[in-house]
């Protein structure tokens, strides 16, 4: 499956390209590193898990946190996927320390949010 991976020149351009089993032309445009894919699978078992949450506890009725604000369930995963990505994106771009401290920091931010948003 992948014996033909080099690098494409100039000379390749225009070329027709042979489709395999696994080809994504629609998401092509990003960098598919195995952190990557497992985020956004990780994001998609967040979705699937609160439906089905949903489903077997409904009632995810609004409350009213620290924010002074009415949220969800749903509300708060977004604000703690949110609030995650900013944590890490800080965290690339000042330092150079392993990720997974900001990994460990993103999951105290969510129980937070859950706990008290």
């Amino acid at each position: 499956m992948f014996t033909n991976l080099q690098a494409a020149g100039w000379d390749k351009v225009g070329e027709v390209k042979e489709k395999g089993l696994f080809d994504f032309d629609f998401i092509t445009w990003m960098a598919w590193t195995w952190p990557t894919a497992t985020f956004f699978i990780f994001i998609a078992l967040c979705i699937t898990g609160m439906y089905y949450w949903e489903k077997k506890v409904p009632g995810g009725s609004p409350r009213k946190g620290i924010l002074g604000l009415d949220t969800t369930r749903g509300d708060r995963l977004f604000v703690s996927l949110l609030g995650s990505a900013f944590i890490h994106l800080a965290w690339l771009g000042l330092t150079d320390m392993t990720l997974w401290i900001a990994t460990v920091i993103s999951v105290f931010y969510a129980i937070i949010v859950f706990r008290y948003v």
